[in-house]
């Protein structure tokens, strides 16, 4: 290639990243200004400048203690929980190649699932605090043991992730039933909400979403190698176990933390990497940046919606993203049709 080539493709290459640059940004100022209105939103509402203030010039009125210590950290677990489950989805789907993919194949769900309800069976999962580390525990479990039976092929990953789904809610279903105590136990943190879950011990949770989040980044270039095809990637130099291990990691420890800490919330992981696809431009890093920022986006709105459904309380924030995530599954069928399957 002559210098008048190699200076145009730079030059091409600076326009395009003029405007994914600008999309970062606004949807950096979208996430901010939702923020502002998840906090403000509620049974008692906070006029969005007493928020900003709240947070800037904290004076310990009612309005600053309910954003300072309540909402605040809640919005904080969303933005978490909403991150860790989009990126999560983005790396599966570039993974698996399979545009239809999303965290719950490596089993990481059922195995939470079935750690709590097999902990609250023996009473050692009482409280917060043993759910989540019950539940983490059980979401790390299932997913080595799928990464080690599926390694050899994005199939195998998916059938194996879908067989031991299967096997463990029903196992764990049939201990349910057959202890109702077990069930009372089970059902609050099945439903996938954000109420009240501030309360628990987070900061080794939201560490670990930090540096996986972090990690995701620093893999992306690799991934982007891979998602041509693992011919193409070893032509350009990636080891390809290594990037898959990686990245099966990167999933595990973000799908596990936040499930553990919020419950099964359903369909972030497939929804959000399909709105950013096409801004990304089958860029793997732009597709984890824009799922970074646009999975917080989804899971406040989603909050903000649980909060004013019902006028007598709330809606979990789990079944607010399942009826958005319905539909969106259904043009993702439509589009990308049975064979991705």
């Amino acid at each position: 290639m002559t210098v008048a080539g190699r200076a145009s493709g730079r030059a091409g290459s600076r326009r395009a990243a003029v405007p994914q640059t600008g999309l970062l940004v606004g949807g950096l100022v979208l996430l901010a200004v939702v923020a502002v209105l998840s906090m403000g939103i509620g049974a008692h509402p906070v006029p969005p400048g007493e928020v900003v203030r709240a947070l800037l010039d904290y004076q310990g009125t009612d309005d600053h203690v309910i954003v300072r210590d309540v909402r605040g950290p809640r919005s904080l677990l969303a933005v978490a929980v909403g991150a860790a489950l989009a990126v999560s989805g983005a790396l599966i789907q570039t993974l698996a190649r399979n545009p239809l993919a999303e965290p719950g194949i490596l089993g990481v769900t059922a195995g939470a699932g079935f750690t709590i309800t097999v902990g609250s069976a023996l009473g050692w999962a009482a409280g917060q605090a043993g759910q989540l580390g019950f539940a983490v525990l059980g979401s790390v479990l299932a997913a080595l043991l799928v990464a080690a039976v599926g390694r050899r092929s994005p199939l195998r990953l998916v059938l194996t992730g879908v067989a031991l789904t299967a096997v463990l809610s029903g196992v764990a279903l049939g201990l349910r039933l057959m202890l109702p105590d077990v069930f009372d136990t089970y059902r609050f943190w099945s439903v996938g909400s954000l109420a009240a879950r501030e309360q628990a011990p987070l900061a080794l949770p939201l560490a670990a979403i930090v540096v996986c989040l972090i990690g995701a980044l620093l893999l992306s270039k690799a991934l982007n190698a891979l998602a041509l095809g693992e011919t193409v990637a070893h032509t350009l130099g990636a080891g390809v176990g290594r990037v898959r291990a990686a990245a099966l990691v990167l999933i595990t420890v973000l799908c596990a933390a936040a499930t553990a800490v919020a419950g099964p919330i359903l369909f972030v992981g497939l929804i959000v990497p399909h709105l950013v696809r096409k801004p990304a431009a089958g860029s793997v890093p732009w597709l984890i940046v824009y799922t970074m920022v646009l999975g917080p986006v989804l899971l406040l709105i989603a909050d903000i919606g649980s909060r004013v459904l019902l006028p007598t309380g709330e809606v979990p924030v789990g079944i607010v993203t399942a009826f958005l995530g319905g539909p969106m599954l259904i043009w993702a069928v439509r589009r990308y049709g049975a064979g991705s399957l």
